[in-house]
């Protein structure tokens, strides 16, 4: 008898449905995010349009970056991250590297490209922090880590900005070094002038590959021509330098005749910047990949609901309510799941479902009143977005079961926080936030974050939130996200309820007080906003509505094509657990 299948069939092949037909569109919510989403897309426009004009440097027979990335990612697979992250507030607008999951050659990468178009690719301030984030990613989910380099080293105007600290420019070499200990490859196509820090990038991966015309150095011409004895510059000292400087733009140290035929650096060199692109390809087809077939536990499928309904049960207006279940309908494949402990701890949604075939945990927040017995052990009733014991209780229990099964997390945050008081002390909240946190730490699977609309106060650490930095990959915003500490009318009320008091009892006017609350309600909203969240790095990237299921299946994918650890199938329990 010859047949084939996928282990646990009677859990997986056909799971219970989740979700309903959208009755109603909400055009005027749809044209709200809408034009959240526009001023992104705009700003994103910006960032790619800055620096050289992408017709000229073709005239030239240099691609920009953005178009080196196009010819080499399979297409429709280019999930971009940080693109318009900028802590630094530069003057640039951007941290002069582009970067995001993509898969080349039918392989998951994590992949990052120097903005040729800024500078040469030169080091600006921020950068380092956005190349730890990226291999970052690369070492949570054993990812090769692809660089387009093209680097012509630090802003020197800036250099205190850049070069030296504990997350400084330096720091990305050594993380290279640890994901080859980790034996993860790193493979970088090299163009242009890569002196110092880009030199360094350039020798740091484990494989080569140049462009004919490109060079690496320990330094370049200015450095080659810049020390001078004197320790100032007079016009001797200038005559020299213009003679060192000619002398690099023509011959330029540790160029293709250097690290080719004599050190042997460089594994390879090409003409054309498509054949230097296609050889990366072909490094990435060689590499160890599990067959998708090997992890799925049923056929890939589309849900049975349109992912642009989302913008329609997504309430651009924070404080209405919605059906979380409704917008998890429109993500799980075939809108199917298997739900943990559906009747405990309803604040928070756990379960398990397939995501092109692949089993995903996806926790999120309920909204919502959660009837008039909960919580159990308060006098106020309950409601959706709030943390209460039972559901910190389930969640804990349900990470760790996904940690046991090797099973990786979707969180997906609308949270208000976890209610305060003596009760909730009572009723050991704040132990059984950490316990989450610990519970999170030691399963050691990858999960990505979601903020859906709200992530504040400690709720947006412990429900996965960027802050686990061993474990979340990426965090995700969206037109409708909003992250602070507490909303600017509760900071406003708790920095200034003592004063209105006084005042009052001083028989002085309080508009002055009042004043002073609706600008830091107003300083709260602005700081709250997606782009202001992007730009700083409170999310790893604002993606459209309809675009939140690619990125889950971009992260689920490449999850699985080579775990660290493996589970089989047919030895997981928390399917088990669920069904009883």
């Amino acid at each position: 008898m010859g047949s084939r299948g996928y282990s646990l069939h009677p859990y997986f092949k056909k799971m219970p449905d989740i979700g309903k037909e959208l009755t109603r569109v909400n055009k005027k919510n749809e044209e709200e995010i809408k034009n959240v989403e526009a001023e992104v897309a705009k700003e994103v426009e910006r960032v790619k349009n800055f620096g050289k004009a992408t017709d000229k440097m073709n005239e030239k027979g240099e691609w920009d970056a953005w178009q080196r990335i196009e010819y080499l990612v399979d297409p429709g697979t280019w999930c971009p991250l940080h693109t318009i992250f900028d802590p630094a507030d530069n003057e640039e607008g951007q941290t002069g590297v582009i970067d995001g999951l993509g898969r080349i050659n039918g392989r998951w990468a994590v992949i990052i490209a120097s903005n040729n178009k800024v500078m040469a690719g030169a080091w600006l301030s921020g950068q380092a922090e956005n190349i730890l984030r990226v291999t970052d990613m690369a070492k949570m989910l054993h990812l090769p880590l692809v660089w387009i380099l093209n680097c012509s080293g630090v802003k020197l105007m800036e250099q205190e900005a850049v070069y030296a600290n504990r997350r400084g420019g330096g720091t990305t070499f050594f993380r290279h070094a640890e994901l080859q200990k980790l034996g993860i490859p790193i493979i970088v196509g090299i163009w242009g002038t890569n002196p110092a820090g880009g030199g360094y990038h350039a020798i740091s991966p484990t494989i080569l590959l140049a462009h004919k015309d490109s060079n690496m150095a320990v330094g370049g011409g200015g450095i080659v021509g810049g020390m001078n004895p004197k320790g100032y510059f007079d016009e001797e000292a200038a005559e020299q330098l213009i003679e060192a400087t000619r002398k690099y733009k023509a011959v330029p140290p540790g160029r293709v005749e250097i690290h080719y035929n004599g050190t042997g650096f460089m594994r390879s060199v090409f003409d054309t910047e498509a054949e230097l692109l296609d050889e990366i390809k072909r490094y990435m087809k060689i590499l160890p990949a599990y067959d998708p077939e090997f992890f799925r536990v049923a056929e890939p499928a589309e849900p049975k609901f349109p992912i642009d309904d989302l913008y329609s049960i997504v309430p651009f207006n924070q404080k209405r309510t919605y059906s979380m279940t409704e917008v998890l309908a429109r993500l799980f494949d075939n809108s199917e799941h298997l739900e943990f402990r559906p009747d405990y701890g309803p604040e928070m949604y756990c379960g398990l479902a397939k995501i092109d075939g692949f089993l995903c945990g996806f926790i999120a927040n309920n909204q919502g009143l959660l009837g008039a017995d909960y919580p159990k052990y308060a006098d106020y009733q309950g409601i959706g977005g709030k943390l209460y014991r039972e559901g910190l209780i389930k969640m804990n229990e349900f990470v760790t079961l996904c940690g046991r099964d090797r099973i990786p997390i979707i969180w997906i945050q609308d949270t208000t926080g976890i209610y305060v008081g003596d009760l909730a002390e009572l009723a050991e909240l704040l132990g059984l936030g950490q316990s989450l946190i610990y519970s999170i730490e030691q399963s050691e699977i990858p999960m990505i974050s979601i903020v859906l609309r709200k992530g504040s106060a400690a709720d947006h650490y412990i429900l996965g939130g960027p802050q686990a930095n061993n474990n979340n990959v990426f965090t995700l915003g969206t037109a409708t996200t909003e992250i602070y500490v507490m909303h600017g009318e509760t900071a406003a009320a708790a920095s200034y309820s003592r004063r209105l008091v006084k005042d009052k009892d001083a028989g002085k006017p309080l508009d002055s007080t009042i004043a002073k609350m609706n600008e830091m309600v107003q300083q709260y909203f602005d700081k709250s906003r997606p782009i202001f969240c992007a730009k700083k790095g409170l999310v790893d990237e604002i993606v459209n509505m309809n675009m939140l299921r690619k990125y889950c299946q971009a992260f689920v994918g490449a999850y699985y094509q080579n775990p660290k650890s493996i589970c089989a199938i047919h030895q997981m329990i928390t399917p088990r657990i669920i069904k009883g």
